[in-house]
């Protein structure tokens, strides 16, 4: 999988790493049902009907951006149908979109994943972000990163569990009131995660083997479904957020805890090595 025929030139030789990293994002595929590759500039548009289907009108990139982004070789990637022998007809079911970044060191920031709601469950996401990791280690690029609101269990679990990111920082309001299709008038808390895209911890997770049992000096429970306490009662969301913002103030004040996800599901704050087995 190349990102585009102009970029091969960058290509890192086809090291063990980074071929177990394509061998895992097909293996994803196969799981998935789907082909993650980069989208090509016919397909933009698909890829923008799926941004906005998620977000809303107008909440992303436009045409014009996505075209400059491919252009440049950024990870602008697709998630087709398998079982669809013809590509051109296959539906977009899966986007994302990641850039290049150096704030901090280099890396690319992934900044969008959509997927089709009638295609959830199937691991459309997962296998995108294990293309772009793929991609990235091809070209050099070791760490990955990109931010998600800290109160949706399942995506602390995509990312802290599954993928094998860490919390690298809490950011409240980062980006200021959204009013999308998601968020609505909630704060845009967010936590920035990183992920060492060759690391101990990566390896353990792709791997599927036991999370540790993380020493906790703090934490905060998470509620099973804060989106759709939100839709239901968004006075309860209120005081859930603001309760996080306390909690997570002592990220701030003290750099040496970390932020961790329990066996239920619910965050520890802890100073064990991210890196060490169960």
């Amino acid at each position: 999988m190349q990102p585009s025929t102009p970029n091969r030139a960058l290509l890192q030789p086809a090291t063990p790493v980074v071929v177990e990293a394509d061998a895992v994002a097909d293996a994803a595929d196969r799981r998935a049902g789907v082909r993650t590759r980069a989208a090509r500039p016919d397909e933009l548009d698909a890829v923008l009907a799926r941004f906005e289907a998620t977000w809303g009108v107008g909440r992303g990139p436009d045409h014009g951006m996505l075209q400059a982004l491919e252009h440049a070789g950024n990870t602008l990637l697709i998630a087709v149908d398998d079982r669809v022998s013809d590509a051109s007809a296959a539906p977009a079911l899966g986007a994302t979109l990641g850039f290049l970044g150096w704030s901090g060191g280099l890396h690319v920031h992934s900044h969008m994943n959509a997927v089709d709601p009638v295609a959830r469950g199937r691991g459309i996401g997962v296998a995108l972000k294990l293309r772009q990791r793929a991609i990235c280690l091809a070209h050099g690029i070791d760490e990955m990163r990109w931010t998600y609101d800290p109160l949706i269990r399942r995506n602390a679990h995509l990312n802290l569990v599954r993928l094998g990111a860490e919390v690298a920082a809490f950011r409240p309001d980062f980006y200021g009131v959204l009013g999308d299709a998601i968020s609505g008038d909630d704060h845009s808390d967010r936590f920035e995660v990183r992920w060492r895209l060759d690391s101990p911890r990566t390896t353990r997770a792709l791997a599927g083997r036991p999370v540790p049992e993380w020493r906790a000096e703090g934490g905060l429970a998470l509620v099973a479904d804060y989106e759709q306490v939100r839709a239901s009662d968004f006075p309860l969301a209120s005081r859930l957020r603001a309760a996080s913002r306390a909690a997570f103030a002592l990220l701030s004040d003290d750099a040496g805890l970390r932020v961790e996800l329990d066996s239920v599901g619910d965050y520890v704050f802890t100073r064990d090595d991210p890196d060490r087995e169960a």
